[in-house]
């Protein structure tokens, strides 16, 4: 499995191109209840499949990622060659990015002496999915990218 599995709730809510996805695999859907039922490793491979499947076709279409943590905000662009960072680190330990009011305190306060910046740009490695995959997996969120496009803005 290149991927992670998709949740239940995930597998749910792709019920339909998970039921394409059978058909294109010529299996009905008494064919797989009798699959779950006697082959279920065969069953569990046939989820995998699917699960790299759809990350595959998430992952193609990311353009924005976000890790947002107390103190640090890293804003990743993916672009065509490169993905590039917009690293932001502040520097006041009473202010927490994650809530409301420390995001507040940081909109105004995003010129301060509090606030440093950090541009970067990384080449991808020969799987342009899979370093997008590992940044979610560090905790990056799928955006659409309108932090990143301001910093980009104001600092660039």
């Amino acid at each position: 499995m290149k991927y992670t599995r998709l949740t239940r709730q995930q597998q749910e809510e792709l019920h339909q191109e998970f039921i394409n996805f059978l058909a294109t695999q010529s299996i009905t859907a008494e064919e797989w209840q009798k699959l779950k039922a006697e082959k279920p490793e065969v069953a569990e491979e046939e989820l995998d499949v699917f699960s790299d499947l759809i990350w595959e076709g998430v992952l193609s279409n990311v353009a924005y990622l976000e890790n947002i943590s107390a103190q640090h905000m890293h804003l990743f662009y993916c672009a065509e060659k490169e993905m590039k960072l917009i690293s932001v680190k502040v520097m006041n330990p009473d202010i927490d990015l994650m809530t409301k009011v420390g995001f507040n305190w940081f909109k105004k306060n995003w010129q301060s002496d509090f606030v440093e910046y950090l541009t970067a740009s990384k080449a991808y490695t020969k799987d342009k999915n899979q370093d997008k995959f590992g940044l979610i997996r560090q905790g990056a969120v799928i955006t659409k990218g309108d932090l990143y496009q301001w910093f980009e803005k104001v600092i660039g």
